[in-house]
């Protein structure tokens, strides 16, 4: 297989785990070899069979938000959030993100469109008219050694007069946040040199990701 790209069929797909947001799959790429994939996907569509455009136009599973609030005489700072993340067990660093719904896929915009909403779930501030959206990447995997898991990265600009107010209040689902962290271009460097948090956590590389645009003012 060395060099070639392995040719998986649908029959060479066994379902081992189906649960609403966390599939299980053995890959029987030959009939000697074997490769357990975590998934989102139903069967019939997981990244693994797609091919050519197909595979280069897909959309995201998700979307991870670098949000930069920019008021009026004071210094720009990028907002992250303290999230519960079931498999690490910790409140870890992290940006506002979530799933693309169904109903988003049927927007021209859906990435965008589930980014706006994500802002207003997880942080509680509304788009206005005067903030700024842009894509950073428009999909990423995220671990593929083990799940074909993907997430989209975009920019949200929020300018605005006097600081938002952030709520975690919309947060939906088995969702818990303790807490919003604001950091300016220093404060974000040193977290980017730590590679920790405050608190001496590691965190996630889409909070790497984040840290590194606002540092280097590939945002601005």
């Amino acid at each position: 297989m060395t060099g070639e790209v392995p040719s998986l069929k649908q029959d060479h797909v066994e379902k081992l785990i189906d649960k609403k947001y966390l599939k299980l799959y053995d890959f029987h790429y030959t009939p000697e070899r074997h490769y357990y994939v975590a998934s989102r996907h139903e069967a019939d569509d997981l990244t693994a069979l797609r091919a050519g455009e197909d595979f280069r136009h897909m959309y995201p599973d998700a979307v991870s938000c670098v949000v930069i609030i920019k008021c009026k005489g004071k210094e720009p700072l990028l907002c992250l959030t303290k999230e519960m993340r079931f498999p690490i067990g910790q409140y870890l660093l992290g940006v506002p993100a979530g799933l693309l719904d169904p109903e988003d896929l049927q927007e021209g915009d859906a990435v965008f469109t589930a980014a706006k909403r994500e802002l207003s779930e997880e942080i509680g501030i509304v788009w206005t008219d005067a903030d700024e959206i842009k894509w950073i990447n428009p999909l990423l995997f995220s671990s593929p050694g083990m799940t074909d898991e993907s997430n989209a990265m975009v920019q949200i600009t929020l300018n605005r007069d006097t600081m938002p107010e952030l709520s975690s209040d919309g947060a939906v689902g088995g969702e818990s946040f303790k807490d919003f962290v604001l950091v300016n271009r220093e404060e974000a460097k040193r977290l980017l040199l730590n590679g920790r948090d405050d608190e001496g956590l590691y965190y996630s590389v889409f909070t790497w990701i984040a840290l590194t645009c606002f540092v280097s003012e590939i945002w601005a």
